[in-house]
């Protein structure tokens, strides 16, 4: 009798372990949500339009239009597996669309040592008429300026040397040199999350300081560059060593 009440009891247990366990590994989406900031003071929508900003080298600006993409959300598990997720995202700060993202992919849940996201797209995924929503949002590149898509579109007014209010537009493309296409570099750049433990429902939390565009390694001066940057192939790496501290971990919620 006892040897039955024993594997009746090793039975269930074994069953309720392995119905744990299905549940556990049921793959999960994960949501990627982005707000933003000027140095320390959270900027929105309802921001714009107003000179109200001052850039490390004293001049003051506004803020028209801001989006970007995100593609290639990127993973790897402590066990070493890598996963690569086929998804983009738009985010348009102007229209508050794609503020926040859930994956279309689903992933295992547990824990991972690594989780990033690039900023624009790497030149395998950089292809023209590839993203019929991003060509419907005009955010294609021409091909004489190498083709493919911007990464962001930055756009404002800022007050001149003669105190005049004058255009700039910041855009981030890849750098592109007319006298020789195949100097092209990609200007794209992976943005390290960190490692964190993926369950049902995460969250993570990210933050663009838009002021770090403009001084950060490269103090940027909106009179010498201002407008007509997609062309210059110098400017384009400028603005790829900026961006590498514009984006911070607010938190992750589960």
């Amino acid at each position: 009798v006892m040897k039955k009440i024993i594997i009746i009891c090793l039975f269930f247990g074994l069953n309720s372990c392995s119905q744990d366990k299905d549940i556990s590994l049921s793959p999960v989406a994960i949501t990627l949500n982005f707000t933003h900031s000027w140095g320390e003071d959270d900027i929105s929508s309802s921001d714009f339009n107003e000179l109200k900003f001052t850039n490390e080298n004293e001049q003051t600006l506004n803020i028209e239009r801001l989006r970007y993409v995100i593609s290639e959300i990127t993973l790897i598990h402590e066990s070493g597996v890598t996963t690569i997720l086929d998804d983009y995202n738009l985010v348009d700060l102007t229209n508050d669309i794609g503020l926040s993202f859930t994956t279309s992919e689903s992933i295992l849940p547990g824990d991972y040592v690594s989780v990033s996201f690039r900023f624009g797209f790497s030149n395998n995924l950089n292809i023209d008429g590839a993203y019929p929503n991003l060509n419907t949002a005009l955010f294609n590149v021409p091909g004489l300026l190498g083709g493919g898509y911007h990464f962001m579109q930055l756009d404002g007014m800022c007050i001149d040397n003669n105190n005049q209010e004058t255009a700039y537009n910041y855009h981030v493309i890849n750098a592109f040199d007319g006298s020789n296409p195949n100097d092209t570099v990609d200007t794209s750049f992976s943005v390290n999350i960190g490692g964190l433990t993926i369950g049902s429902n995460t969250n993570i939390n990210m933050k663009m300081d838009v002021s770090e565009w403009f001084k950060n390694p490269n103090m940027w001066d909106l009179n010498e560059f201002d407008t007509n940057l997609m062309g210059n192939y110098d400017v384009q790496l400028l603005m790829n060593q900026n961006g590498s501290s514009v984006f911070d971990l607010v938190s992750i919620t589960q």
